[in-house]
């Protein structure tokens, strides 16, 4: 066992863990980033096929790094995976890949924390907390464990192209980002049903340059209307992370064309194997795509810092009760602008210059 201290560790070399980095970098900080996959951009790499930003590449880029390509182009998963090991290289960031934190708590002694990464032991003065902005650990309901074996089932998280699917009917639960883009895609080859509640839309074409004009306004109210300050805010925070956030690219006028059934109703049970909603209605299917989001896993940190609802007690990613601990990249950590990657720079600024502080401050004391 080796035991090493570093001021502040980074758990996450996804997009907030690396920009984190970099403004603690910037600001002259020692930082360490931790990523569990063998690669930078594994956690992109491993999404659906089709996958594509919501952002244009000109908006996508994280500090110190504008995204390469057609800047109103939208980068796929793949794209924004090699950015990030660009981005982690270019600004030569401390990253140790193939690192997983299994254990979090703070240091005997109360000051600072000790985190058990394998065999090893790192203290640090500081923690980021940077592994996912809806969580990692994806969430199914109880209703998919009791479904007829023949059935296929996939989480959206396993699900990469419809190939994967048995013949027949595919039911799509969840019409969030995922749930719309999937039901879209599987519809081109088979009959495909949608199921949930519709969370809203933006009402402009992805594809057409109205959205030069909208996307401008539309980040501008991402960023300093839609926030936690405000009543509309904090309404918004709740729903998206719950719900989800509204249509953007695939709408409802899109799945139609496709002869996507889109039933607005929860899966609540099962009827001989088969899938029951809660208006009665039993659907007779080959293929569920569970595309019921994640859930935050943070059973790894031994310290009180998780609420009733299984998000973090923070704001603006500061968890004021256990000094030291950060969280960045949580969706809707200061706005809704937090949850895509053109407010991650913003956020991740905010927490180094938080961090540095203290550092600063007992500087000029001693002066």
């Amino acid at each position: 066992m080796t035991t090493q201290h570093i001021e502040t560790l980074v758990v996450g070399a996804g997009q907030a863990g690396l920009a984190t980095a970099y403004h603690l970098q910037r600001l002259g900080r020692e930082c360490l980033v931790v990523e569990a996959n063998d690669r930078i951009g594994d956690n992109w790499r491993c999404h659906y096929e089709s996958l594509r930003l919501y952002t244009p590449a000109k908006a996508s880029g994280l500090p110190g790094l504008a995204f390469p390509g057609d800047p109103w182009s939208f980068p796929g998963k793949d794209d924004i995976a090699g950015y990030l090991e660009q981005y982690a290289l270019q600004h030569d960031l401390p990253v140790r890949t193939g690192t997983r934190v299994t254990a979090l708590a703070r240091r005997a002694n109360g000051s600072g924390f000790v985190a058990t990464v394998g065999e090893d032991i790192l203290t640090c003065d500081n923690v980021v907390i940077a592994t996912g902005t809806f969580g990692r650990a994806p969430y199914v309901p109880d209703a998919a464990a009791g479904l007829d074996a023949g059935i296929r089932q996939l989480h959206s998280s396993e699900y990469a192209r419809p190939a994967q699917l048995a013949p027949g009917v595919t039911l799509v639960v969840g019409a969030s980002h995922s749930g719309c883009d999937i039901a879209y895609e599987v519809a081109a080859e088979r009959p495909t049903i949608l199921v949930g509640r519709d969370t809203g839309r933006i009402p402009v074409s992805w594809e057409s340059r109205g959205l030069h004009v909208v996307l401008p306004v539309m980040f501008f109210a991402w960023r300093h209307v839609l926030t936690r300050r405000t009543p509309v805010g904090r309404r918004m925070m709740k729903h998206v992370r719950h719900h989800g956030g509204p249509m953007l690219r695939v709408k409802r006028e899109h799945l139609a064309a496709r002869g996507v059934e889109w039933i607005e109703a929860r899966v609540v049970g099962v009827t001989d194997g088969l899938p029951r909603l809660d208006d009665g209605r039993v659907l007779d299917i080959a293929n569920v795509v569970w595309c019921t989001g994640f859930r935050q896993d943070f059973g790894w940190i031994d310290l009180p810092v998780v609420g009733e609802d299984g998000w973090p007690t923070e704001y603006r990613g500061v968890v004021e009760t256990e000094p030291g601990l950060f969280f960045c990249g949580l969706a809707f950590q200061y706005s809704m602008s937090s949850t895509v990657l053109p407010g991650v720079g913003r956020d991740a600024e905010y927490l180094a210059r938080r961090i540095a502080a203290p550092a600063r401050h007992r500087v000029r004391v001693g002066g």
